[in-house]
């Protein structure tokens, strides 16, 4: 007897070559970021293009995706030697996926192709560009390693380089440019610091000096040892240290504003705080939900927009993650640089002053507050600390008790790290962070 149709399996058969799942998952995060203006962490939700895939293929997705968008320019101007025209939509973003394969991940040409012409042909729009979509990437793969060679080496994107020059110098710039444009290694943070080269050697990583595990980046985040267990949390190097220049101790009630996804909440818990965590964002605060629960860390959290939200009574210590431009993480997030442009800065540094001066009122006599940015532009960090304590009477610098590597503290005692810093093992991302403390 035959199934009743209602009795049939309805999960979707596999199409296209082995692997083919997540292409078009790293296609649909490629249109989403340049054609919905949609960073690559808002398309991870339930209702993404992600959300149906298992673990392996949800990383292949989002690596092949960030590779493309990492290497855009130099992979259209490879493209744009073997065509009259770029095809629209799909088939373009096939193309880049391929070229992409072919010429950065070292994938098997033939493979690449023929994902690329699956991902067209299975389009409704562009299925009628299989042929050309074929053609290109034969092309790709017998002509495409000399014209890569031949691509000069990649600058910052000229609405970044301008400040980034200014402040740094060319040598600084034409690195960080190098180190945004290689694949990122993954830091995570141990739970219990003195536990930390047990687990490096556990995870065949480096411990870093600032406590920090470094390993390679192309790994399945949940199938390492001890994430389930809550072991370690994954954040950057640099985005590990403005929690700890609070100097956070057991039993001390402390506020993270602006907390999610909540690294530095996950931090200042398993130092002993007792941490309220803030953020605008429900859906972000999901994640730290999340994280929490893995790692057997408590944490309040709260879901309310800083510049609306009171407190109940003054804290005596507040970190401020700031909304940035988030220039200095472009080597974890591609994407950035096709969402950002230079008019969002200035709208950025007024809602970081109104942040600083609101979280200000808050913090009670004696008290103290780290205000920090991942931006590698001056007016988000340098200059509006400095314009903050110009304004603002009983508000002084502190030198926070973390040793660091030489340079990375300024005279004044506040954290400057750049993507050059490391540049030969991966680099860190951008920061400043500075101590302030209430007379």
């Amino acid at each position: 007897m035959r199934p009743r149709r209602s009795d049939r399996r309805t999960e979707p058969r596999p199409v296209g070559p082995p692997g083919f799942a997540a292409r078009r998952a790293a296609a649909e995060l490629v249109e989403g970021v340049l054609r919905r203006n949609r960073r690559l962490s808002e398309q991870a939700g339930e209702d993404g293009p992600l959300a149906r895939l298992g673990p392996a293929d949800r990383a292949r997705a989002q690596a092949l995706a960030a590779t493309t968008l990492r290497h855009l320019p130099a992979i259209d101007r490879v493209l744009d030697a073997f065509l009259r025209r770029r095809p629209a939509g799909r088939a373009l973003t096939a193309l880049r996926l391929a070229a992409a394969e072919m010429l950065v991940d070292g994938v098997a040409p033939h493979a690449a192709a023929d994902a690329a012409v699956t991902l067209t042909r299975g389009h409704p729009k562009t299925r009628h560009l299989a042929p050309l979509v074929n053609a290109v990437s034969r092309r790709l793969a017998t002509e495409g390693p000399a014209r890569w060679a031949e691509i000069p080496p990649r600058r910052l994107p000229p609405w970044l380089e301008a400040p980034v020059i200014a402040a740094w110098g060319e040598a600084a710039a034409d690195t960080i440019a190098q180190v945004q444009g290689g694949r990122p290694p993954l830091d995570i943070t141990p739970k219990n610091p003195e536990a930390a080269e047990i687990l490096a050697e556990r995870l065949g990583g480096d411990l870093l000096p600032t406590g920090s595990l470094r390993l390679p980046g192309r790994v399945q985040v949940s199938a390492l040892p001890g994430y389930d267990e809550g072991e370690w949390w994954v954040q950057d190097a640099a985005a590990a240290l403005p929690a700890r220049m609070l100097g956070i101790r057991p039993g001390e009630p402390v506020l993270d504003l602006c907390a999610a996804p909540g690294g530095k909440t996950l931090q200042l818990a398993a130092a002993g705080g007792l941490v309220t965590a803030l953020d605008i964002s429900a859906p972000r605060l999901e994640r730290l939900r999340e994280n929490l629960a893995r790692t057997g860390l408590d944490a309040e959290i709260v879901v309310a927009d800083a510049l609306a939200w009171t407190p109940e009574q003054p804290w005596g210590a507040i970190l401020i993650d700031a909304p940035c431009s988030a220039t200095g993480t472009i080597r974890r997030h591609p994407d950035l640089p096709h969402l950002r442009n230079a008019g969002d800065i200035e709208p950025l540094v007024a809602l970081q002053a109104r942040l600083l001066d609101r979280a200000w009122e808050w913090l009670r006599p004696g008290g103290r507050l780290v205000y920090a940015v991942c931006s590698l532009i001056p007016a988000e960090g340098e200059e509006q600390v400095a314009a903050f304590l110009r304004r603002t009477p009983g508000a002084q610098r502190l030198r926070p008790d973390i040793a660091l590597p030489e340079g990375w503290l300024d005279s004044e005692g506040a954290l400057r790290t750049r993507p050059d810093f490391w540049a030969e093992t991966g680099g860190v991302d951008g920061f400043h962070a500075a101590l302030i403390g209430k007379a």
